[in-house]
């Protein structure tokens, strides 16, 4: 019983100091104040276009949550040019004729990203093609021995008789 209460204790203690560290964790924005624009409407409209562009020093964080230098120059990037008056799209497109389109997080669906992810499951089906060939042949195979010529049956009939 003493065991039990001593190891309670300790979860309990272990939670009591991980808890507040785990309350301050959340998503982190790395949006400066002095980026943010006056008007909420293009602000929204920015939020959601850096939300889903791709931090090229960090790659796998958005510039919206990057504290890198070229994350912040993007955001202010897209800033400028939605309140020069382009659409979301217009934005997307001049940075993707910048950088590429390794600057999208989610990719446009064209031949480059079909091959990407087509190539899987094409592979995938040609080896359960090839395997399934594979398998038809050896059963194939062991179904029955091929036939004896006559020559063939004559040693081993010669060779029965010899050891008899």
């Amino acid at each position: 019983m003493v065991r039990r209460v001593r190891h309670l204790f300790s979860v309990f203690a272990l939670l009591a100091m991980l808890l507040p560290g785990g309350l301050t964790v959340g998503p982190a924005f790395a949006v400066n104040p002095d980026e943010v624009l006056s008007d909420p409407v293009l602000e929204a409209r920015a939020r959601e276009l850096s939300a889903g562009l791709r931090c090229l020093v960090c790659q796998n964080q958005s510039i919206d949550d990057s504290d890198a230098d070229l994350a912040k120059d993007l955001r202010v990037l897209v800033r400028e040019r939605l309140v020069a008056g382009d659409t979301n799209e217009e934005v997307l497109d001049y940075l993707v004729s910048r950088y590429g389109a390794f600057v999208l997080l989610k990719p446009r669906f064209d031949w480059a990203t079909l091959a990407l992810w087509g190539a899987p499951i094409i592979l995938l089906l040609g080896g359960i093609g090839f395997a399934l060939r594979a398998l038809r042949n050896r059963r194939s195979e062991s179904g029955t021995p091929p036939k004896l010529s006559a020559e063939e049956e004559a040693a081993i009939a010669d060779v029965v008789e010899a050891r008899r």
